[in-house]
């Protein structure tokens, strides 16, 4: 059974270890920085099998080089940006099996972060980079609304039970946001009070289930009407369809 480990580093990333205690092989998941991944390789007596990375955005790569001193390993990543070292370019409908764990995960095409972000999915996870985060998704860096907004859509696809992996500790922050857009959203309310009170004790507020996204999480509800009403204020002008929602929202919490 597969154990994932967080790598904290930078100021809010994970960096994270998919490990099978079994025979301490690992796969790492967008490493920024060598430095900490190599602490917890030595602290928990891994193997390192493979990297993996979504995007090609520095605090996801930028350790690959250092790594790669250390390991012989294949470096994984999207096939529409430029990741440094990749031995396998990877676009939607592509698998990544390693057997060492054993995993396999499906890769997904999930634009609008960057242009080429990807996640990978299986295991009952997903390794979502900076696509989706726990209440929250990321900023149209080099994508569009309507491309970010059919990534999101296509996520709600997978099992209410998947666990979300993303790449910053931004919980709170988000959570503050969808309580203005939905002030009486109990969910939201209800993980508020347990996301502070695992921050208050040092720990991660991630992952999260696909299922209290779905409750809590803005930008997965952009055909709820609590949440269109919202972004209709403060767009202030009526709202055609989800991708109009979406970018509303979206631009709301640019500013917020």
């Amino acid at each position: 059974m597969l154990e994932i480990k967080p790598v904290p580093a930078f100021q809010d990333n994970y960096i994270w270890l998919i490990t099978n205690p079994a025979n301490g092989a690992a796969a790492i998941v967008d490493p920024g920085d060598a430095a900490p991944v190599l602490e917890a390789v030595a602290e928990y007596r891994l193997t390192p099998v493979a990297v993996l990375t979504t995007h090609h955005h520095g605090d996801h790569v930028g350790g690959v080089s250092r790594l790669l001193e250390h390991f012989t390993v294949p470096v994984y990543g999207p096939a529409g940006e430029d990741i440094p070292h990749r031995t396998r370019a990877l676009r939607e409908g592509d698998t990544v099996e390693l057997p060492e764990l054993p995993a396999t995960f499906e890769i997904l095409d999930v634009p609008g972060h960057t242009a080429g972000h990807i996640a990978y999915y299986g295991q009952g996870c997903l390794f979502i980079g900076d696509t989706l985060f726990m209440a929250g998704c990321g900023r149209l860096f080099e994508g569009t609304a309507a491309q970010m907004h059919a990534s999101l859509n296509k996520l709600t696809n997978l099992p209410d039970e998947t666990k979300i992996y993303c790449a910053h500790e931004y919980t709170l922050a988000n959570l503050k946001f969808a309580q203005a857009v939905e002030p009486d959203n109990t969910d939201i309310r209800q993980r508020m009070i347990q996301s502070q009170d695992r921050r208050q004790n040092m720990l991660p507020t991630v992952p999260g289930t696909l299922a209290l996204e779905k409750k809590t999480n803005p930008f997965l509800r952009s055909d709820v009407d609590t949440v269109i009403h919202a972004a209709e204020k403060y767009a202030g002008h009526s709202l055609n369809n989800g991708v109009e929602v979406f970018a509303a929202v979206r631009k709301w919490k640019d500013g917020f």
